[in-house]
């Protein structure tokens, strides 16, 4: 009995079960200069819906992110572009990314949450600081790019007790 209830309560600890939004801090997007608040350009804007090669502004972004079936206001809110938008309509702020990416990555986003995938920083049991997926991943073309590996760890030295 004592072993179901512990392996429940890592379950739903590994998880995230029950986390709130403010459980999961972020440093700012790594936006490209001068792109970001999105109203500076697009308030007032038409909104445009018909998906097609953009001739203007952004015409360096390729989407090759699901490009047959996917367009920019997919994730993009067509009335406000300071918000991205889940697929039930509700508005969420770019620091809150994860959860547009998790609708469809779920066991990835189950896996961030846990700290398995992705990269945080802080303490084991206090305070944490997480990297958002576009931190590594480019939202419009997600393929991961090669990083050079972080040097391994160093190991513990000598004591006189011989530990």
């Amino acid at each position: 009995m004592r072993t179901t209830f512990i392996l429940s309560l890592l379950f739903l600890c590994a998880y995230g079960y029950g986390k709130t939004k403010e459980e999961f801090p972020v440093p700012r997007p790594p936006f490209t200069e001068g792109i970001f608040p999105c109203s500076s350009c697009h308030e007032g804007m038409e909104v445009n819906p018909k998906k097609r090669e953009l001739k203007e502004e952004h015409r360096s972004i390729k989407l090759r992110h699901g490009e047959n079936f996917r367009w920019c206001l997919d994730c993009h809110d067509g009335q406000n572009r300071d918000k991205l938008k889940l697929v039930s309509g509700e508005l969420i702020d770019f620091t809150e990314s994860y959860m547009l990416c998790g609708q469809c990555h779920g066991t990835t986003y189950r896996d961030w949450k846990a700290g398995i995938h992705g990269k945080r920083t802080g303490y084991f049991s206090g305070k944490k600081m997480y990297f958002l997926c576009v931190h590594c991943h480019d939202p419009h073309n997600p393929k991961f790019k090669p990083l050079r590996p972080e040097p391994p760890p160093m190991k513990p030295k000598e004591t006189k007790h011989g530990r």
